[in-house]
C-alpha cells in the first residue's frame, strides 16, 4: 500500500495515513488486489478519519472481485467506481501461460483479438481522500506516479507549469486515470483494425476455403465482448456525471466543478468512439463474411453456366446418335456408304454452331455478360 500526499501542487509519499487531509489538497492511497484484506484495517480507518465514513463491506467486496463489470455506486460521503481497463502484454502472457496456452498469440489475424483481456479497477472517491485498488503490478498507478514525480518539486520554486499538471481533486484524478485506460483501447484500434483487413482478404481471395472459420468466430466473439465491456464502462461514467450534476460538492468552485465535468464529458466521449469503432468493425466483418458467401454463390453459377452450356451443346448430338443407333431394319442412310461421313459432317456442323452461338451470347465466357 502506498500514500501520497498531494497539497499546495507538491506530493510527497508518506509512510502512515494522516490524522486529516490537507486543507488545500488530498490524500492518495493505492494498492494492488491481491493486499486488499491485509490493508482492509488500515483502509477502513484512512476512510473513517479522511473521509468521515468506512467503506461498506458490499464495497470491500466488489473492490476485491477482480471479475467485477464496470459499475457505480454511492453512498452519501463516497462513490464507488469500477472500471475495467485493457491488460497490458505481459499481463495477457501471463494468462495464458496460467491457461496452458503459449505466450504468444494464435495467428497474425489473431494478434489484435488476443490482447482484449481486461482487468478491473476500482475508486472509492471522498472529498479529501481518494482510494483506489489496481491488480498486481498496474501501469495506471505506477505512470501517475512517475509522470507527477517528473514535474513536481517539493521547493517554494515551484513554477506554475508543475502546478497545473497536478490533479485538483480526488474527482479529477480518477478521470485523469480513467482517461488513460480509455485511451488504451483507442490505440488498439490501429490492430483489430489490421486483423480485420486480414481476414477481408482471406474471405475474399482465391484460398478462401482454407480461412480459419473457428479463429474468426472467436474474433467476432472478441468484438461483441469489447462492445459490451464499453457499454458498461459508459453506463458507469454516465451515472457518475449525472450524479455530479445533481450533487455537486459545496466546496468546489464553479471552475472547478466545470472543469471536472468537462473532463468527465471527455471521458464519455472517448468511450462513445470506441463503441462506435467497434460496431463499425463488427459491421465490417458480417460484411466481409456475407462477401465471401456471395463469393462462393457467383463461382457456384459460373459453373453451373459453362456445365449447362455444354450440355446444351451435346444434346443434338446424342439425339442424332440416339436415333441412329435405335435397332430399327428400316432407317434413313444406315445402308449408304456416304452417311457416315454425312452425319459426322452434320454433328460437327451443329456442335460448332451451338458453341458459337453460345460464345456469342457470352454463355462460355468468363465474366458471363
Amino acid at each position: 500500500m502506498h500514500i501520497v500526499e498531494f497539497s499546495a501542487g507538491t506530493l510527497r509519499f508518506i509512510d502512515s495515513v494522516p490524522a486529516q487531509a490537507p486543507a488545500d489538497g488530498f490524500i492518495w492511497i493505492y494498492l494492488e488486489r491481491e493486499t486488499l484484506d491485509a490493508h482492509s484495517a488500515t483502509l477502513q480507518h484512512a476512510a473513517q478519519s479522511l473521509g468521515g465514513s468506512p467503506l461498506l463491506d458490499l464495497h470491500l467486496k466488489d473492490l476485491g472481485n477482480r471479475a467485477h463489470p464496470s459499475h457505480y455506486d454511492y453512498t452519501s460521503v463516497y462513490d464507488l467506481v469500477i472500471f475495467r481497463r485493457l491488460a497490458t502484454e505481459a499481463e495477457v502472457r501471463a494468462e495464458l501461460d496460467t491457461e496452458g496456452h503459449s505466450g504468444e498469440s494464435s495467428g497474425g489475424s489473431l494478434a489484435g483479438f488476443g490482447r482484449i483481456r481486461t482487468r478491473a479497477v476500482g475508486f472509492v472517491v471522498f472529498d479529501r481522500l481518494l482510494i483506489t485498488v489496481h491488480p498486481s503490478g498496474c501501469f495506471a498507478a505506477n505512470a501517475f506516479i512517475q509522470r507527477y514525480l517528473s514535474d513536481a518539486v517539493h521547493t517554494e520554486g515551484l513554477n506554475a507549469a508543475a502546478r497545473s499538471r497536478l490533479p485538483a481533486g480526488t474527482a479529477d484524478l480518477m478521470l485523469r486515470m480513467l482517461n488513460m485506460m480509455v485511451d488504451g483501447y483507442l490505440e488498439l484500434r490501429k490492430d483489430l483494425g489490421g486483423a480485420l483487413d486480414e481476414w477481408q482478404q482471406m474471405l475474399l481471395g482465391a484460398r478462401a476455403h482454407k480461412a480459419d472459420w473457428g479463429g474468426l468466430m472467436a474474433a467476432r466473439g472478441a468484438l461483441h465482448m469489447l462492445e459490451d465491456l464499453c457499454e458498461e464502462q459508459h453506463d458507469a461514467m454516465q451515472e457518475w456525471l449525472d450524479a455530479q450534476r445533481e450533487q455537486p460538492a459545496p466546496w468546489m468552485t464553479q471552475a472547478e466543478r466545470d472543469s471536472l465535468l468537462a473532463r468527465a464529458r471527455d471521458v464519455i466521449e472517448h468511450i462513445e468512439r470506441v463503441v462506435h469503432h467497434v460496431r463499425r468493425m463488427e459491421q465490417s466483418a458480417e460484411t466481409a463474411v456475407q462477401i465471401h458467401f456471395s463469393a462462393l454463390s457467383h463461382r457456384t453459377n459460373e459453373i453451373m453456366r459453362l456445365l449447362t452450356a455444354l450440355t446444351a451443346v451435346f444434346l443434338p448430338l446424342n439425339f442424332i446418335t440416339g436415333f441412329f443407333g435405335m435397332n430399327f431394319e428400316f432407317l434413313p442412310l444406315i445402308h449408304s456408304t456416304t452417311a457416315m461421313w454425312v452425319m459426322l459432317a452434320l454433328m460437327a456442323l451443329v456442335g460448332i454452331s451451338s458453341v458459337l452461338v453460345f460464345w456469342r451470347k457470352r454463355y462460355l465466357d468468363r465474366t458471363g455478360r
